[in-house]
């Protein structure tokens, strides 16, 4: 139990689930007519080689919260001491040996993949994300506001990942249209994921101030304050706001349902949370407003189904 915590398997349920979504809820709910025909979407993996794509991904993505958690043990005695496990109930060097086994099976997955679908240079998707991982943990989580970003980017590219891996390799003159048309819609969902982790890495840094003050990261909130920090959190959920009235009155005005499921479970939500980043004082406030900006991604990736119920 101690080590699904330390890989935070709930985070990475998440991540399982949104790829299955995109597969079997996204790319179905594409579908359409061009020139009086029925034009699908078409895809590479088989069910099995998907299977091994999310375990290439989530390998990778749990030996990240491994290596971050054994690089942040000081930080965390103080930031969450009853949460600790690197250092209290696993070892560090246990720590690592779990680290380097998930990392070099979601890397051999991603190579076995790359040869399936033809395309070896996808391979260094995985090598670069395994990189960027321990680099982050090591070096760029010290750097102002760039740990944040990066951790963002692998958030989406987790989604896009998925895309490379079905779309791409399935290409040809005759459904490139559509095939262009799936990537976009999967990258406006990326772009949605990069936003919303990136308010939400803001928030957590503010929640472990202390800790990582004590530690000689060089956090936002550390570097400009903890009021500073939040508005800035404040400031990227308003645009993030409006990008998504914007989106939804441009592309989905005519998908009443879509519309209406998005201004309830994630505009709305998404309003609260600017209302308490204005206006929170304590850690327990900016616990609250993490809670809620992961309801907030889980809601908006369910509304993948919503496309495909009211195709």
């Amino acid at each position: 139990m101690k080590l699904l915590k330390l890989i935070r398997y709930k985070n990475l349920l998440l991540i399982a689930l949104v790829q299955i979504l995109i597969k079997y809820a996204l790319f179905p709910s594409l579908n359409m007519l061009i020139d009086g025909q029925q034009v699908f979407v078409s895809t590479t993996l088989t069910h099995f080689q998907f299977v091994l794509l999310i375990l290439s991904t989530l390998c990778i993505a749990a030996g990240g919260y491994i290596i971050n958690d054994i690089f942040d043990v000081e930080a965390d005695k103080i930031n969450k001491p009853k949460q600790q496990i690197i250092g209290q109930h696993i070892t560090t060097e246990q720590g690592y040996n779990y680290y380097m086994a998930l990392t070099v099976i979601g890397v051999v997955l991603g190579f076995y993949l790359s040869h399936i679908v033809g395309v070896s240079s996808f391979f260094a998707i995985f090598v670069i994300i395994a990189a960027l991982l321990y680099i982050y943990s090591s070096f760029l989580q010290h750097m102002l506001l760039v740990g944040n970003i990066i951790i963002s980017m692998l958030v989406g590219l987790s989604l896009m990942i998925v895309g490379v891996f079905e779309l791409f390799p399935a290409i040809t003159p005759q459904n490139q249209f559509i095939q262009s048309s799936m990537l976009e819609v999967l990258f406006d969902y990326a772009v949605f994921a990069f936003l919303i982790s990136l308010i939400r890495e803001i928030v957590k840094d503010i929640q472990d101030v202390d800790g990582d003050y004590k530690a000689q990261l060089k956090t936002l909130p550390i570097v400009l304050g903890k009021d500073r920090a939040a508005k800035i959190a404040f400031g990227i959920t308003v645009i993030s706001i409006l990008v998504l009235v914007y989106y939804l009155a441009s592309f989905l005005f005519m998908q009443k349902i879509v519309v209406i499921y998005f201004i309830v479970t994630v505009v709305g939500p998404l309003i609260y949370i600017a209302i308490k980043l204005f206006t929170a004082e304590h850690k327990k406030d900016f616990k609250t407003i993490s809670n809620l900006l992961k309801l907030v991604m889980l809601f908006g990736m369910l509304s993948m189904i919503i496309y495909l119920l009211t195709k």
